[in-house]
């Protein structure tokens, strides 16, 4: 018998049969084949996807130019606008490597990320000079600074050296950039907070980026052409990879600077807006104008929304205006969603009551993601399916992250037993849908944003009157979760609730400090850790993830 595998004879993979994985591919496919099709609009401005291939091709020319390569990190501080959209193809089309910043962090969070990072090159927006400008001066190497002058926004100051579109005058735009050499080369860097204070580097991969663009369109049933608004901050996991699907998609970009529920409903309407994603705040938000401007919307719209699930009010609110939402779930470390509340025709003929209470769920795994589960974290067994054993959400496939940048113990334990652990504790139900039941990091989750409760504790310790304190989520109508804490004084002192809060926000960005301040003894055990399940229980926290 021939023991030799005949596949495994002259059937060698090379450039014929064989290409790296990546977006940047979409953005080329799709200026070749509807280069007249409009791929943005901002404002009055409209542009082709030929003309957005064309700056993309300028902006990688022009930073190869000054020296950025493979290896190097380009941050950004942007809004919702076009030059965000093309920092996604055109900084990885030189080889480097783009780290959106969020825009509402404090100065510290900026700088501590720009020097762990080792940006080579940050472009930045007028609106964030002062945060920017503060985080500048703390760093002792500092990146070339580009500034962004959008003509929708009036005001703030020019750091840089020279602004974008100069930038892009001195690049090619026929520059010819190449694939990845491997398709595992980092694409984008995200920092996450985690339980700790400083946060992870999350870095992805071209593979994982085209995986879940392509993966967005197929989970949601995304037509050809499909109208994008961008609500949903592209800082934010890379805009959940919305950028390059919408490439693959050869869709029009809506951009949105700011998130206004009546500038939404207005976007919508006049350009005919098909998809959006946002989380459930945003939906309060347009639910509550919707008497005044959210009429008259004669076409189906479609969201993806995330960060809670949301509350039966939202479901209702938005049904009545004829929105379609699905409900997504994920991570920085996932790409953002990996797992979707996969709808059934049957629930269809249910109550309200019932519908809501299936689509809340964080569901099952994305397609193209090869697992997602609820596992015991210490047998690394399966929990049973019974919507009652906890056990903790797990991840493996081709949509995790390829790990914590200079963190390789943080990296290790996130993938301990071959699955990326999410630190969120849940229960499998008999139909084998994933629900969050509660979270073992201690992250609280306000309008879509993660703040970790450690770093606000570490604000409270430094202000002089506080012995010891707790930072727990509570639940909020509007937000979903804000941040609540406990302190404890030192003998004989005496400070009010607005003196911390304004304490805090002097130190913190302002969405991660305590919208409410409990005074009085921390319950303990008898070793002096501070016992938080039972403030939890006090503010009701799992009643937000329930």
């Amino acid at each position: 018998m021939n023991s030799t595998n005949p596949y495994g004879i002259g059937l060698d993979k090379g450039p014929a049969n064989y290409v790296p994985l990546s977006p940047l591919t979409f953005l080329e496919r799709s200026a070749t084949v509807y280069p007249e099709r409009i791929a943005s609009i901002h404002g009055d401005w409209r542009m082709t996807w030929r003309e957005v291939y064309q700056r993309c091709r300028r902006l990688a020319s022009a930073l190869q130019r000054r020296g950025v390569g493979a290896g190097d990190t380009v941050a950004v501080m942007l809004p919702n606008i076009p030059a965000m959209f093309e920092c996604h193809f055109g900084v990885p089309m030189c080889g480097a490597v783009l780290n959106t910043l969020n825009t509402r962090l404090d100065a510290e969070s900026i700088a501590f990320m720009l020097r762990h990072g080792e940006a080579k090159v940050l472009i930045t927006d007028r609106e964030f000079c002062e945060p920017v400008a503060k985080a500048l001066a703390m760093l002792d190497t500092k990146p070339l600074v580009i500034d962004v002058d959008d003509h929708l926004f009036t005001g703030g100051d020019l750091l840089g050296e020279t602004d974008y579109e100069a930038l892009l005058r001195e690049g090619d735009p026929e520059f010819a950039w190449s694939l990845p050499g491997d398709e595992w080369d980092a694409i984008s860097l995200n920092y996450t907070s985690g339980t700790t204070g400083n946060p992870k580097g999350v870095v992805y991969h071209h593979r994982g980026a085209y995986l879940n663009a392509v993966c967005n369109l197929f989970e949601w049933g995304v037509p050809r052409h499909a109208v994008y608004l961008w609500t949903l901050p592209m800082f934010h996991c890379n805009g959940w990879c919305f950028p390059w699907a919408m490439a693959a998609n050869a869709g029009t970009n809506v951009f949105l600077r700011r998130v206004d529920p009546r500038q939404i409903f207005a976007q919508i309407k006049q350009h005919r807006v098909t998809h959006y994603c946002a989380a459930p705040i945003v939906h309060n938000m347009m639910i509550n104008v919707a008497d005044e401007c959210g009429k008259d919307i004669e076409h189906e719209v479609s969201c993806l929304v995330a960060g809670a699930a949301p509350p039966a009010a939202v479901i209702e609110g938005m049904q009545r205006l004829g929105f379609n939402i699905t409900h997504v779930y994920g991570l920085t470390e996932t790409y953002g969603p990996a797992g979707v509340c996969a709808k059934q025709p049957e629930w269809e003929g249910m109550t309200l009551a019932e519908r809501t209470e299936r689509n809340g769920r964080q569901g099952v795994r994305y397609s193209m993601q090869e697992g997602m589960t609820v596992m015991n974290p210490e047998t690394m067994q399966p929990v049973p399916a019974d919507g009652e054993t906890m056990g903790e959400i797990m991840f493996r496939g081709n949509l995790v992250m390829k790990g914590y940048l200079k963190n390789p113990d943080a990296s290790a334990e996130a993938f301990a037993g071959g699955w990326f652990h999410t630190g969120d504790l849940a229960v499998l139900q008999p139909d084998g849908y994933v629900k969050i039941k509660d979270r073992s990091k201690d992250i609280i989750i306000s309008g879509g944003e993660n703040i970790s409760s450690l770093e606000v504790e570490d604000v409270l310790y430094r202000h002089p009157a506080v012995m010891s304190a707790a930072v727990v989520a509570k639940p909020d109508s509007k937000w979903g979760e804000v941040t609540c804490a406990f302190v404890e004084l030192k003998d004989g002192v005496t400070v009010t609730e607005r003196e911390i809060i304004d304490y805090c926000r002097a130190h913190l960005a302002h969405f991660k400090a305590p919208k409410q301040v409990v005074f009085g003894p921390i319950p303990k055990t008898s070793t002096g850790k501070i016992q938080k399940f039972l403030l939890r229980q006090e503010m009701k926290s799992s009643s937000a993830i329930e």
